[in-house]
């Protein structure tokens, strides 16, 4: 019986005839470029989520672009966020001509270290972009807090995080704008790539709009250089299904974190930390351990997947590496070395987990 990281088919079968019907009515309709789905799923996500506006495009790391690009980011401008996260956030900000600033992050959450942010505020900084990493919200209250002191623009990295709530409030809604991400392995995921832009300010909603659409509010009128980045009609079908189940999902993953937390106990492996304050909704079970090679050797042997998100820190990337030469971030180079990350879906069984769990535990006892 293998494994894996997710498992897209037993989700797909559950839903598969409202997904299938969904696809049929939509191409019986012919209406592919900003259709009654994609107007219905920003309507349907904006009430989800408890924020005014939502827009989708064509995937996270659009949104990320152009949520920066909405908010008037630009060249000689710095952007400080997390160095422990996909490079899609850093890569956003180069997009606009501004700098990354990295800050390390906290040894329990691995999400940014808000007691580190202040010190790394410069005349030039104009915005923090908090990731909420695998699913667990960043500090809000801290980080909004440095914002507001020092005037900066908050903009939330939404991609691992969609369900996610700090005391019922909902990831994506905190900074001026939230970026999401919905790749097929995201908690919402759909079946290609796809994005959503979220904010309240009509004024930075309809930027986003304009931006998303070749600079265009009405057609072929064009009042800036825009991108072509809109959320596809049959993806939108997709979202508009998967949505309805998101806290079912939020709830397996949760369910299956647990279990593999306590079933983990006293192994010597450090489970994920949830801070209380917020829900964590997994998208990632990362584990810290000093025994990663093996037991992922141990695990492949197994049949079972496991995976190392990230083993390189973004300061270390190659591409950002020369700019960075002088920067030390000890905690998020530690986590990087020891994290791994095991399978979870919310559909994941109770002997699945226990039969991971097992191989993980006979690793760490050789």
């Amino acid at each position: 019986m293998n494994i894996p990281m997710v498992d897209l088919k037993v989700q797909y079968q559950t839903i598969k005839e409202e997904i299938d019907r969904g696809i049929l009515e939509a191409l019986e309709k012919t209406q592919f470029i900003l259709g009654p789905n994609v107007t219905a799923f920003e309507e349907e996500a904006a009430a989800f989520l408890g924020v005014k506006h939502a827009i989708g495009v064509a995937s996270g790391t659009d949104a990320l672009h152009l949520a920066l690009a909405a908010a008037g980011i630009t060249e000689g401008d710095e952007v400080i966020t997390s160095p422990f996260t996909f490079i899609a956030t850093a890569e956003a900000i180069r997009y606009v001509g501004a700098t990354p600033v990295f800050v390390d992050v906290d040894p329990k959450s691995f999400n940014i270290d808000p007691a580190r942010i202040e010190a790394a505020i410069t005349p030039r900084t104009k915005a923090v972009l908090p990731v909420h990493l695998f699913g667990q919200p960043a500090d809000m209250d801290a980080i909004q807090a440095l914002c507001t002191k020092h005037g900066l623009l908050m903009i939330e990295d939404c991609a691992q995080s969609f369900g996610a709530d700090v005391n019922g409030r909902m990831t994506g809604t905190f900074g001026a704008l939230g970026a999401f991400s919905f790749f097929p392995s995201k908690n919402l995921g759909c079946y290609g790539d796809g994005g959503l832009v979220t904010t309240s300010c009509p004024e930075l909603a309809e930027r986003v709009k304009v931006l998303r659409n070749h600079g265009s509010k009405v057609r072929y009128h064009h009042s800036v250089i825009g991108y072509n980045s809109r959320l596809d009609e049959i993806q939108a079908v997709i979202l508009r299904v998967k949505l309805k189940h998101i806290r079912e999902y939020s709830e397996g993953r949760r369910r299956v974190a647990h279990l593999y937390s306590e079933l983990l106990a006293g192994t010597g492996a450090t489970p994920p930390f949830e801070d209380g304050k917020g829900t964590h909704v997994y998208h990632q079970y990362t584990l810290l351990t000093d025994r990663r090679d093996a037991i992922m050797k141990a695990l492949t042997d197994a049949g079972i997947a496991s995976a190392v998100y990230y083993p390189i820190p973004l300061h270390k990337q190659d591409v950002f590496a020369a700019d960075y030469a002088g920067v030390s971030l000890p905690v998020a180079e530690e986590v990087a070395s020891r994290c791994m990350s095991l399978p979870i879906f919310p559909e994941m069984t109770e002997e699945q987990v226990r039969r991971v769990v097992d191989v993980v535990k006979s690793a760490l006892k050789a």
